[in-house]
């Protein structure tokens, strides 16, 4: 079983050579950002505003941990479902973003928007918490503490293992004849 290790910000050759089903190692620094920071985000960008952070070539990990325990940096941080972020997808790829983690399904509007704008969708394990928390080096709040678990937060990741679900030409791992 090979694994693609990968640094973020992705490149643009990294996302073309990825494909559906392939199995990838991320390193360097994500995004975190779930459902009320999405919609801050597409709020703002209805309205001309600069978002918080520059999401131009980056990844969102749509995630909310969970406070850290003593002595560690971070709480268990899983995947949430994806498909609660598909109508604030589009927007926020046409603006520059290129790659989200999540669990499931995306609506057809947002594989078409994935390969329209050659982005990349990757899925990990959801209910391994723990054990992806364990893959977080640095953990910190950068955008709308008042949401809590769902403000942003800026990880820095050592080996994230995710799995290529929708690569950039519009192939679907959920789509796939069995």
């Amino acid at each position: 079983m090979k694994w693609h290790k990968i640094n973020v910000p992705l490149s643009l050759q990294d996302i073309h050579r990825l494909s559906c089903g392939d199995k990838v190692l991320l390193n360097g620094y994500v995004y975190t950002a779930r459902d009320m920071a999405h919609r801050r985000f597409f709020t703002a960008l209805q309205k001309n505003k600069k978002l918080p952070i520059s999401i131009k070539g980056e990844v969102i990990y749509y995630v909310g941990p969970t406070p850290a325990p003593r002595g560690r940096i971070i709480g268990a941080c899983g995947p949430t479902t994806s498909s609660r972020m598909d109508s604030f997808t589009p927007m926020l790829l046409k603006s520059g973003l290129k790659g989200m983690i999540g669990k499931g399904e995306r609506s057809i509007e947002t594989v078409r928007a994935i390969k329209k704008y050659k982005a990349i969708y990757f899925v990990t394990v959801g209910g391994a918490g723990a054990y992806l928390a364990g893959c977080v080096a640095e953990a910190r709040v950068i955008a709308y503490p008042d949401l809590g678990p769902e403000a942003i937060f800026r990880l820095k990741i050592r080996d994230l293992p995710v799995i290529v679900a929708i690569d950039s030409r519009g192939m679907d791992i959920f789509k796939r004849k069995k």
